[in-house]
């Protein structure tokens, strides 16, 4: 186990390479099994959840080869189980689900883990499967399902929070290879669904709408191997954003893809941060004094749930009064604790933080919760006075390759130590 020991007080100066997205690469790893041809995907991040993924893969009979931020994975022969002790680290591990169902005509998944940071239900999964003609059941921790073939419906796939992600992945592949037609209505639209719409259509499925709430999926009769790059991480560039921000330095970001961070870049405009659009990606700089700002997370093209807790830590260090108010998962503010050890001021009732901007965050030992958690708790560290240790880092991991060698690279005082 690694912790983290950064030294806060310096501005970060020159060029990050944004890698590929975590969250585009899992369910187009998953979609993988949907043939017994070879698929080659390029600019996968080397992240434990992608390990993960691939280890799970590797368990449902795949060959799986990863070298240099490019898979080769192939399917030919496919067993219909996922258990417990791989699919509970990851809650993307439930995008097996659809194509298992569409390949084998039956699965046993464990229900997924990953970062508790609130409620994330799974029931619009398989309310979409089931409306493919899927009969599903949930027993001793695994969801059981079988059907004697797919059938294209009508799927609404509305929540309680907005469109689910993985639900409209799970249901895309499924229905790819469905008799008839299927219409999502409800669809997410979030540009790492687009991405897995390409590498389906490239596989031979025919799918029309993407982008938008509405899916239209003419099942066929298989689909065939394919190559594909999948997008840059907007998460990991927007992170970079704020670092630059909070630092008060200045950073191109080489590849960020500046079209799907529009409510990020708006965000810290509205803040007094600057930013322009290069050929190489996006440099990002301050000048003057920051201002307080106010946000809500929204599905996309709505502020991103994934840059609350990294807003929350500019917020701290940014003079008067924002607000920050979660709508997507109204329990992911376990970093607040963690800020406050550093000296934020922050009061939280319920969905909703109000966080007056200190002068200054001290440096202190800090214990990440989750993925976005730990991110913060990096970005505060890089702005306090003294010695932050940020503990259990195996979440930051999850979803940003070699966070601390970036950051070296960029002038931070950041490294990686083991656990005595």
């Amino acid at each position: 186990m690694h912790k983290l020991v950064i030294h806060g007080g310096l501005p970060l100066k020159g060029k990050v390479s944004i890698g590929g997205s975590k969250n585009s690469s899992l369910p187009i790893l998953a979609a993988t099994l949907l043939t017994p041809e070879p698929c080659i995907l390029h600019g996968v991040p080397n992240l434990s959840d992608i390990r993960y993924m691939l280890q799970i893969l590797q368990f449902l009979g795949a060959e799986v080869e990863f070298s240099d931020s490019t898979v080769r994975v192939q399917a030919r022969n496919v067993q219909p189980e996922a258990p417990y002790d791989l699919v509970r680290k990851m809650r993307a591990s439930i995008c097996v689900l659809g194509p298992l169902l569409a390949r084998c005509h039956q699965a046993k998944v464990s229900l997924p883990g990953g970062c508790v940071i609130g409620d994330r239900p799974i029931d619009l999964h398989l309310k979409g499967l089931s409306a493919l003609g899927a009969e599903i059941r949930v027993e001793e921790g695994y969801i059981v399902a079988q059907c004697k073939e797919l059938k294209g419906a009508k799927v609404e796939l509305y929540g309680k929070f907005g469109s689910t992600v993985l639900g409209t992945d799970n249901v895309l592949m499924a229905a790819s290879l469905a008799r008839g037609t299927t219409l999502i209505e409800g669809a997410a639209v979030e540009p790492e669904v687009a991405d897995l719409v390409e590498f389906l259509q490239k596989m031979g499925a025919t799918i029309r709408g993407a982008g938008t709430r509405v899916l239209e999926i003419e099942g066929v009769e298989e689909l065939h191997g394919a190559e594909h790059t999948v997008i840059r991480d907007r998460i990991e560039a927007s992170t970079f954003a704020v670092a630059a921000v909070m630092t008060g330095g200045e950073l191109l970001l080489e590849g960020a893809p500046f079209s799907h961070m529009d409510s990020v870049l708006q965000t810290l405009r509205s803040c007094g941060a600057r930013w322009d659009i290069t050929p190489n990606g996006i440099r990002v700089w301050t000048n003057g004094p920051l201002r307080a700002f106010q946000l809500q997370t929204e599905p996309y093209p709505g502020f991103p749930t994934d840059m609350q807790a990294q807003f929350c830590a500019l917020a701290c260090v940014t003079p008067g009064r924002s607000t920050v108010e979660e709508r997507i998962f109204p329990n992911r503010f376990m970093h607040v604790s963690e800020l406050k050890r550093m000296g934020a001021q922050i009061e939280l009732l319920g969905n909703r933080a109000t966080i007056e901007g200190v002068s200054h965050l001290s440096g202190a030992p800090v214990m990440a919760s989750d993925l976005r958690a730990s991110a913060a708790l990096v970005l505060a560290g890089l702005v306090a006075k003294g010695k932050t240790t940020v503990h259990r880092v195996y979440h930051i991991d999850r979803g940003y390759e070699n966070i601390d060698q970036k950051l070296q690279q960029v002038g931070a005082e950041i490294r990686r130590e083991v656990v005595s």
